[in-house]
């Protein structure tokens, strides 16, 4: 049985996965998304979450702008004002419908085990046992394989360590003691989420103090408007052009990318969520973690600013503290091909259209960020990443050469799946 070839094959069936291919499909090219339709969001991201963004930046993007969550919404009188905390699951089930919209049957959910050259394509082997040939790739894996846990926990074993990622059920925690490290809104949203189904939560953060958003301000004058633009990753003419522009941040040095990437937006927790925490949660500030030990619960050295050194017991620790991009994480890359992507420092180089050094293998999202800055940690960069994206698989894909002759593909090793 020969392998079928198509165009693109897009692997991750996130906000960036759903938006590049409905602007590949709708440019004509032979697509297929593989994954299920917003999984992280899904299943890594905790019940009774609130997204931070504001719904006007929290699109999904085709074309034509047809499918934008408001278009959702309002039918289904669900409020989408600014201002609006959108529930997490409001959004999943609009990244779903975009799906039926937007892509319909071009989305295959299985998942992707290994992708690996193969005369001047890509096997693309699923988990199912099936190889599909594709002339071009683009990875939209998002968030999951760059998980960042502190080396200070490594030694713990899994059953009392976890990200925030692996959790969207925190009720199993009622009654038990969870420390959460990290200041952010996922620290300090899992610690109010942890308190509110039974836990006895605390956070530990190395900052002297948390930062808070301020209440957006739905009524603003003309010249404040024109002093402080909004755009999807706040108010300011700086996190405008960040938001807008984003092609202009690939033109600057990698280090001032790096240093744009690591303070736009920097830990905070969102207005709405102070009222519910403050005074709530117990906070272990300015605090360094040093170390851990298990035995009869877990046991935390912190180094305080002033170089005491504090103990903390408790019975399970979330590390509630990013994500940081690096190439040998792509784990459903053979290592061919991990070997050929040029990076700046651990992230992927890329080129104006989103395609890294190897020919036809493009990437999207969060892999993205170190190119073309903080927008790319957010929904609202899916539009700009797919019409970028679209213009070079076009490009790349204008000249088809004639079908090779493609000899049966053995059915590959099932292997453990990476991004979604």
């Amino acid at each position: 049985m020969r392998a079928p070839i198509i165009d693109v094959a897009v692997v991750g069936a996130g906000p960036y996965g759903l938006s590049v291919a409905a602007h590949s499909i709708a440019a004509g090219l032979d697509t297929r998304v593989y994954g299920r339709p917003m999984q992280a969001w899904d299943r890594h991201m905790p019940r009774g979450m609130l997204l931070k963004s504001e719904p006007a930046a929290s699109n999904l993007a085709d074309p034509r702008g047809d499918y934008g969550l408001e278009t959702y919404c309002e039918p289904r009188g669900l409020p989408c004002a600014y201002g609006t905390p959108i529930p997490l699951e409001t959004f999943v089930d609009y990244g779903r419908w975009f799906h039926t919209q937007a892509i319909g049957d071009a989305l295959d959910d299985s998942s992707v085990a290994r992708i690996r050259s193969d005369r001047g394509m890509f096997a693309v082997e699923l988990t199912t046992g099936q190889t599909v040939m594709a002339r071009t790739v683009v990875l939209a894996l998002g968030f999951l394989p760059f998980a960042h846990r502190p080396a200070a926990l490594s030694g713990l074993p899994a059953a009392v360590v976890t990200h925030s990622s692996d959790h969207y059920d925190l009720s199993r925690f009622a009654g038990l003691d969870v420390t959460v490290v990290g200041a952010g809104q996922a620290a300090l949203e899992t610690a109010t989420l942890l308190l509110e189904r039974g836990a006895r939560p605390r956070v530990v953060a190395r900052r002297d103090a948390l930062a808070w958003n301020g209440v957006p301000a739905t009524d603003r004058l003309a010249i404040e408007r024109a002093l402080a633009p909004r755009s999807g990753l706040g108010t300011g003419w700086r996190a405008w052009v960040w938001s807008e522009l984003p092609g202009t941040v690939r033109h600057l040095p990698a280090a001032a990318r790096r240093h744009i990437v690591r303070t736009t937006l920097g830990p905070a927790g969102s207005w709405w969520l102070r009222e519910r925490f403050d005074g709530r949660v117990p906070v272990l500030l300015g605090q360094t973690l040093e170390g851990a030990t298990h035995r009869d619960g877990v046991s935390l050295r912190l180094r305080g600013a002033d170089g005491d050194l504090t103990t903390v017991h408790t019975d399970h620790v979330i590390a509630a503290t990013g994500y940081a991009v690096d190439v040998a994480r792509i784990g459903i890359l053979d290592g061919r091909l991990t070997r050929a992507i040029r990076r700046s420092g651990t992230s992927p180089k890329l080129s104006r259209n989103f395609e890294t050094s190897v020919d036809g293998l493009f990437a999207v999202g969060l892999a993205a960020a170190g190119t073309f800055g903080p927008v790319m940690r957010f929904v609202h960069g899916a539009g700009f990443a797919a019409r970028r994206t679209t213009a070079g698989l076009t490009s790349r894909l204008k000249n088809r050469p004639p079908l090779p002759e493609v000899t049966p593909l053995d059915t590959p090793r099932v292997r453990e799946h990476v991004g979604g």
